[in-house]
């Protein structure tokens, strides 16, 4: 996690990063309660949605996440991720775009 220190991560994102190895729980609290999270397409809105979503993504895949570089694009946090796991294509780069929200993420697209 050394990686997300150095890019100095907004305090939201650097959590969600934390929480994404934790619980499904852990991650929706990092959410607001009507944050959008698309995931390649697959949009999930509210908390118990991205909590839903998680829960299926860790029974079916184990991974990691790398945030690498970091960039702003107006009132958007860009994230590339170095993601190694037991998904189809792995290992690959991803892009999560942020959006934050007192103290929260209001919503984040996940693209490769």
């Amino acid at each position: 996690m050394s990686t997300q220190a150095a890019l100095h991560l907004p305090e939201p994102i650097s959590a969600y990063f934390v929480a994404d190895q934790q619980t499904p729980e852990a991650v929706a609290r990092c959410f607001t309660a009507q944050a959008v999270v698309n995931d390649v397409g697959q949009v999930h809105t509210g908390t118990d949605e991205i909590r839903a979503w998680k829960e299926k993504a860790n029974a079916k895949y184990t991974y990691t996440m790398t945030p690498f570089a970091l960039e702003r694009d107006g009132g958007f946090h860009i994230v590339r991720v170095h993601t190694v796991g037991t998904f189809k294509g792995s290992p690959l780069d991803m892009t999560l775009r942020f959006r934050l929200d007192g103290g929260l993420i209001a919503s984040m697209e996940i693209s490769v």
